[in-house]
Formats: C-alpha cells, sequence, structure tokens
C-alpha cells in the first residue's frame, strides 16, 4: 500500500512519506464494581507527508480506497505549507529492539475478565464500601513505512495495560486513589495492582491537618511528572528553536542537581515507546539529556534539526521523547520518609494542565497526599495546594534508590524537594 502511494505521489511531487498503520484494541473494563464493557476495535490508516516547491504538506484518512484523493489533499496543504527545512532520509540499519509479545495476542477475553474480576473482588475484599472501576486492555498493531529516498521498515506491537481507580465516600468525605501499569509485553502482574492500590488505601484511612507553609515534599513515581514535564518540554527542540524553552541556549551548563541524570531510550525492549526507527525512518538510538545535572541535549526532529542547523536525535515527528528514564538516586524510600520531620507525600495531583507548565511553574491541588510527622505517614491530607517551580525545584532533591515504570514509557524515582510551598485551605 505504501508503494502504491509513493508511486502516484511521485508525479506530482519532490519527495514524500508514506506511513500505513492497522491495530486492534480488546479493551474490558469494570465501572462501580460491575463488568461494562468488553468489544473489539480495529483501525486502518494511512498517512501521507510531500514536498513540494520546498515547501512540506501532509494528509491521512481512513480510507483506504482512495488513495488519489490522500495525494491530492497532500499536494494541495502543500501549496500553502510551511518550508521544508529536511531532506527525506535513505535507508540507514538500525538496533533491533523487542515490541511485539505473542502471549499479549493469545490472551483470551475470557482470560481478561478473569483478570479484571481478580483486582475488583481483591480490592472489594480489603473493603467493602469502595465503588471501583478496572480496566484491561491488549492491542497488537502493524506498521509499514516508506519515503521516496529508498528507506523502508516494517514493524509490528503490542500493548497489554492494568489498571484500577476506586472511589470511597464518608459524608462529604471524597477519596480517589488509582494505580496504572502498561507495557509491551504480557508481564504485568495483577497482584501487583491489588497491593498498590490497598497500600494507599492503608496510608488513607486516617485523615491528617497539616500547616501551611514551606516544607519537605516527596512525590512517588506517579506524581513526579509533576516535575518532569516541563523537562520533557524543555528540551524539545521544537521549542528550544521557537524560543519558548527556557533552557534554550544553556547546553553546557549545569542546571540541576547532581544526582539527576536523564536519559531518552527508545531501545528498551517491551517499552511502551520503544521502538527500531522513529516515525521518519531514523534509527532510534539513547540519547542523554541531563547527565549529574548538565544539560547535555535536546531532542530533534528531522524538520526541525534542518531549520536549528542540527542533526536529528532520532526523535520525529515531533521532537517528544521515546523512553525518559531517570536514573534512581542512593537512599532508600523509607528513609526519605523517615527523614521529613514533618512534610507532605504526594501521589496523584489535579488542575496541572491549568499551570504555566513550559516555565515550570506549577500550582497544582493535591488529590492524593498523606501528612508526615517524624518521619511517619500520619494519614491523609485534604483540600491541599502544592505550588512551586519544576526547574528550581529540580536544583536540589534527594532521588530515592526505587525507581518505576510509570506508563511504560517512564522510568522514574521517588523525588524528594526539602522545600516547597504548601497551602492548606
Amino acid at each position: 500500500m505504501v508503494d502504491k502511494v509513493l508511486e502516484l505521489a511521485a508525479k506530482r511531487t519532490n519527495g514524500a512519506q508514506a506511513v500505513f498503520s492497522t491495530g486492534e484494541s480488546t479493551p474490558v473494563s469494570f465501572e462501580n464494581d460491575k463488568l461494562k464493557t468488553i468489544k473489539v476495535s480495529q483501525t486502518s490508516s494511512i498517512s501521507l507527508r510531500v514536498v513540494l516547491d520546498g515547501k512540506e504538506g501532509s494528509s491521512s484518512t481512513n480510507d483506504l480506497g482512495d488513495l488519489e484523493d490522500l495525494v491530492a489533499r497532500a499536494v494541495e496543504s502543500a501549496r500553502y505549507g510551511s518550508p521544508a527545512h529536511s531532506q527525506f532520509p535513505p535507508y540507514q540499519d538500525a538496533q533491533s529492539v523487542r515490541t511485539h509479545d505473542p502471549s499479549v495476542v493469545s490472551v483470551t477475553r475470557e482470560e481478561m475478565v478473569a483478570t479484571g474480576r481478580r483486582i475488583l473482588d481483591a480490592i472489594k475484599s480489603f473493603n467493602p464500601e469502595l465503588l471501583v472501576d478496572v480496566g484491561v486492555t491488549k492491542s497488537e498493531n502493524q506498521v509499514s513505512f516508506a519515503n521516496s529516498a529508498g528507506a523502508a521498515y516494517q514493524a509490528s506491537g503490542t500493548h497489554y495495560s492494568l489498571g484500577a481507580s476506586v472511589q470511597r465516600v464518608r459524608g462529604e468525605d471524597v477519596m480517589y486513589a488509582w494505580h496504572y501499569r502498561s507495557w509491551r509485553a504480557n508481564a504485568l502482574d495483577p497482584q501487583a495492582v491489588i497491593d498498590a492500590i490497598i497500600t494507599k488505601l492503608r496510608l488513607a484511612e486516617r485523615t491528617a491537618e497539616i500547616p501551611s507553609g514551606y516544607m519537605p515534599v516527596l512525590f512517588t513515581p506517579d506524581a513526579a511528572f509533576v516535575l518532569a514535564t516541563a523537562l520533557t518540554l524543555g528540551v524539545s527542540g521544537k521549542n528550544v528553536l521557537k524560543g519558548d524553552s527556557p533552557l534554550a541556549g544553556k547546553l553546557g551548563q549545569k542546571l540541576f542537581h547532581e544526582s539527576i541524570t536523564l536519559t531518552d531510550n527508545g531501545l528498551i525492549d517491551f517499552a511502551t515507546g520503544s521502538s527500531s526507527y522513529d516515525g521518519e525512518g531514523v534509527p532510534v538510538r539513547p540519547t542523554p539529556i541531563i547527565q549529574k545535572g548538565v544539560l547535555v541535549a535536546f531532542l530533534y526532529d528531522l524538520d526541525t534539526a534542518g531549520e536549528a542547523g542540527t542533526q536529528t536525535t532520532g526523535n520525529g515527528p515531533g521532537c517528544g521523547p521515546h523512553n525518559l528514564i531517570m536514573e534512581p538516586g542512593n537512599t532508600p524510600y523509607a528513609d526519605l520518609v523517615k527523614s521529613m520531620d514533618s512534610g507532605l507525600i504526594v501521589d496523584s495531583v489535579m488542575g496541572f494542565g491549568q499551570s504555566n507548565i513550559m516555565q515550570g511553574d506549577f500550582s497544582v491541588n493535591v488529590s492524593l497526599g498523606y501528612r508526615v510527622e517524624k518521619g511517619e505517614v500520619v494519614g491523609r491530607v485534604k483540600n491541599v495546594m502544592l505550588a512551586g517551580n519544576s526547574y528550581e525545584a529540580l536544583k536540589d532533591v534527594v532521588l530515592s534508590s526505587e525507581a518505576e515504570w510509570v506508563g511504560g514509557d517512564t522510568y522514574s524515582p521517588a523525588i524528594l524537594v526539602p522545600s516547597l510551598s504548601v497551602t492548606a485551605k
């Protein structure tokens, strides 16, 4: 199919890239303690990117029977498109990475229902008053890529995910807790989801008041994105080129605590962001971003790199990371908790999208958090806000020696910030 599209595009453009993808997804969901959804959805699409007279255009469709129209729309968009700053790359060898697990495909819907029911029943057995939602999803996809410069590859992938969320209502007190994990292999343990939820529930059994002021704040791996998202946006070559990133012009500078080492690595077997090639046919490779607190690289795709006068890092299109890996520290999580005389543990937040994320500023409501007194968790906090700046906070942190895969494409330790603003309403 991609060869046919390229053949049609060759008659009307100076160069082209085509991507054909198909996929099948099977989600099983339980809502409010009951089985709600078992379905299978299939998708197919083809996208085309062209260069015509020095300008780029693109088009995509789910109608695989009208490829002429796909090409015509891409050509028309190129007439008014942005200048092209790069050429389509020729074929290059790439490192192999495992992204497809046959045992994911062979999981039956009955087995998925049984897994979801096991998680649900275990959580309800711990506390029958909870309302529990559970999701179990498997998917498989195939991609065919080719461009007019001779680059071509085919890839297949699988995904498997488990997650649960709970709601507990006691009068006017409503508590939410969740745990979700995703991987490309059938290697997720339902018991780990159960244990994580029950641990959160035990810590939240009691409530505790917390004073307003500056205090130590410990972000669990699930909440570490509050600090890490600004970094992800800041190291995007696109944001650097536009001048939006506060990190622009600071390569080689020590901007963060020396314990922070951050790498984008899309060659980790079965991590959800892994692939041998990026979406532009460029081989994926590990890219160190921060080394011992020093900013050493930005992430680029072909076009942004061409405009910036540098080389792509294999992060196209869009300059986003594949898998972000933050190296853990040397202090056990339990010791980080014990080190806080009076502080806050943050497990989840609300309202993060309303912050000035690009500049690192955040002001969020703590959805699930715990008060720490004299090194012990004494209860769940309510009506608490947290504010600060990620870039400033990451200049002075302590990282836990344990780390977790969060969402399948982020590996993070817990992060202790010695002083952040906490406001109790």
